[in-house]
């Protein structure tokens, strides 16, 4: 099965930290109260003000908060500016697209519900998610049967230890061709096996053992996650600190807390996450919040960028093909 969660309203640099601080100081919601048609960050800006989104406060207290947001968009269209991004540019650019790995005995159906359940609309309507099932099912009884419903999968298999696997290549085969059918893709989320997974496949890709027909992954969402420990896969998959962008969540009661935090040892920035509960997705809290924001926020702008350089080669290449016509 294939759960794939994508909005159309675009998205726009800078406007989830500009509409926390809305939502902070005015203490309402509205990411909810905006509708998708409000593309831009001044039809936003609009729509808050025709529509009398906020609440009851002075005239003096709503002017000066007006002038401040509108201060702060000015700021931000200068630093955009000045990064060579244009407004057009802001509004057609996509948004990154996840290859979404459930955990040990679970399901895409089970980690959507999960994800999409506990995460605010400022997180999950800023990516893309597609969810897609393991390739083996279940051979046991799952942790969550009595929670959510059947059917259980599972990536591969292995030991006691969890030195040995089985099912291993053809589990890397199974996520390339997902990729290939669904993608592309932009990064991966993973939860607990699905995590693990996710953790070690750029590594894999980078050494040409695994990936190797689709693009390379550049962002990483880790919830739960952990280190392979057979000598075959660890020499491969952490043979060199994993440059992309990653966000790592670590649960204070999570029994995989240690090896997760070990794992970080192999990242050369990772965004670290806490939170109070164990092996499970988490709800975030103001800090987590902000946080995964300013993540997004990054990424976002990375695949802007990369996007706009992607639209003046083929305008050069394409001028250059104009002369050789016209010569």
């Amino acid at each position: 099965m294939v759960v794939n969660i994508s909005t159309q309203t675009p998205w726009v640099p800078h406007f989830s930290s500009t509409i926390v601080r809305e939502r902070n100081r005015f203490r309402v919601n509205l990411v909810s109260a905006v509708p998708s048609t409000a593309s831009s960050r001044l039809n936003i800006r609009h729509y808050i003000i025709e529509h009398d989104l906020l609440p009851n406060l002075s005239d003096s207290q709503q002017k000066q908060n007006k002038k401040q947001a509108e201060l702060e968009e000015e700021e931000e269209e200068e630093r955009l500016t000045e990064m060579g991004i244009n407004q057009q540019q802001i509004d057609q650019v996509r948004k990154p697209r996840f290859l979404c790995l459930h955990g040990f005995r679970t399901s895409g159906e089970i980690l959507k519900k999960q994800v999409v359940g506990k995460w605010p609309e400022s997180v999950v309507n800023k990516i893309d998610l597609v969810f897609v099932d393991a390739p083996f099912p279940a051979e046991g009884k799952s942790d969550v049967e009595g929670i959510f419903d059947p059917p259980y999968y599972e990536w591969f298999q292995f030991d006691k230890e969890f030195t040995e696997y089985r099912n291993f290549d053809e589990c890397l085969a199974y996520i390339e061709d997902c990729m290939l059918n669904q993608g592309p893709f932009d990064g991966l989320l993973g939860f607990s096996q699905g995590a693990i997974l996710s953790a070690a496949l750029p590594g894999l890709q980078a050494k040409g053992v695994a990936l190797t027909k689709v693009p390379k992954i550049k962002f990483l969402i880790i919830i739960g996650g952990a280190k392979f420990r057979s000598p075959t896969i660890t020499d491969n998959a952490y043979s060199s600190r994993i440059e992309c962008p990653s966000v790592h969540f670590l649960g204070e009661t999570d029994f995989l807390k240690k090896h997760g935090t070990t794992l970080l040892e192999d990242f050369v920035d990772p965004v670290v996450i806490h939170h109070p509960r164990g092996h499970t997705i988490p709800r975030f809290d103001e800090k987590g919040l902000e946080m995964m924001h300013n993540f997004l926020e990054k990424i976002q702008l990375m695949i802007t960028l990369s996007s706009s350089h992607g639209q003046e080669v083929e305008e050069k290449e394409g001028e250059e093909n104009q002369q050789e016509i016209h010569i």
